[in-house]
């Protein structure tokens, strides 16, 4: 995004910030560097006495992002160094992508699209040495939930399917485990649907699944349309770089959603979403960071980007006219601890 030049006021985009794509870069284009950090300081905290430091990327990192065009950036949280114990170093990666293809796109063309696009941004993350990497939630379709037409759930698939295969190669070469969140078919069961997050470890195994615990019932947008609240409780999952949960998407409004997972054993909790500005925006920066300080563990949120069209028009049961779209998924990665 470009800032306004000459003092002319930017013309209003679909970004969630007054044509900005993050607050972060609103404050740093407008700010001398010493507000800047000021303001960051008040915002994002301090790391052990010390503002975030950037991470340098491996050539082969930056030169895919330069290749495919897309942004990666990279931070360090340290501990303070300890006496007698050396320090464990994790890695953690989130991607949050747009979909490619218009929604009246064959679905199999969608799906292929979207995972063409990751190619190179899994790539680039393997070969930046990320140990556990999490995508978006549904990151395989787009976001039709609100529009409550069956046919959306032919994206669905097992938890063992065609995104599981797509991504267990990556998993396997880079030493990495996955977070994938899918919507599941559930075929030993009815062929029941659920919003499902699927571990896979760096091996290529499936070390397990977590279903989303809370379903969002605002206005007409109803996602138990689709599938009801899951029934895999609050599990955490032991892998070779250390115990993750996932809080699916809007879970994160929950306190005591984020408390089992802590009770439970988590050191690091991915939040994949996909929300828009109207609904949850004031939100986003504070309640991960209030969950990694009341439970004592790292939170890691991902959101979708961009804005998803769809072909037929619905309501939102708020008594606004009909609309093709359910928002802007404002652009938004976090990392707390």
């Amino acid at each position: 995004m470009e800032k306004p030049q000459n003092g002319e006021e930017k013309e209003e985009t679909t970004a969630s910030f007054c044509g900005y794509d993050s607050l972060h870069r609103l404050l740093k284009d407008n700010l001398n560097p010493h507000h800047f950090q000021e303001v960051s300081r008040l915002l994002t905290g301090l790391n052990c006495g010390k503002a975030l430091e950037a991470v340098s990327l491996p050539e082969s990192a930056t030169s895919l992002s330069a290749e495919h065009g897309f942004d990666i950036q990279a931070f360090s949280f340290c501990a303070d160094k300890e006496l007698l114990r050396e320090p464990r170093i994790v890695r953690v990666g989130l991607i949050q992508n747009s979909i490619v293809l218009p929604t009246t796109a064959h679905f199999a063309d969608q799906k292929k699209a979207i995972f063409e696009k990751l190619k190179p941004i899994i790539e680039a993350a393997g070969s930046s040495g990320v140990n556990v990497l999490c995508l978006q939630e549904a990151w395989m379709m787009p976001f039709a939930f609100c529009t409550r037409e069956k046919r959306w759930c032919e994206f669905a698939e097992p938890v063992d399917g065609e995104s599981t295969k797509f991504l267990q190669s990556f998993a396997l070469k880079y030493n990495m485990v996955i977070v994938s969140p899918i919507l599941e078919r559930d075929i030993n069961h009815g062929e029941v649907i659920w919003n499902t997050a699927v571990v896979i470890g760096n091996h290529g195994n499936i070390i397990g699944k977590h279903r989303k615990n809370h379903i969002p019932r605002v206005g007409d947008f109803n996602e138990s349309t689709y599938y009801m609240e899951g029934n895999t409780g609050h599990p955490v999952f032991e892998t070779a770089f250390g115990k993750i949960a996932i809080n699916i998407c809007y879970g994160r409004h929950h306190p005591l959603n984020w408390l089992a997972f802590g009770l439970n054993g988590a050191e690091i909790v991915f939040n994949p979403s996909a929300t828009v500005g109207e609904l949850s925006e004031p939100m986003w920066p504070i309640e991960a960071r209030n969950a990694a300080i009341a439970n004592s563990y790292f939170v890691a949120s991902i959101n979708r980007v961009g804005t998803e069209t769809f072909p037929n028009q619905f309501t939102s049961g708020d008594g606004k006219p009909a609309h093709a779209d359910f928002g802007h998924f404002y652009p938004a990665i976090g990392t707390a601890c």
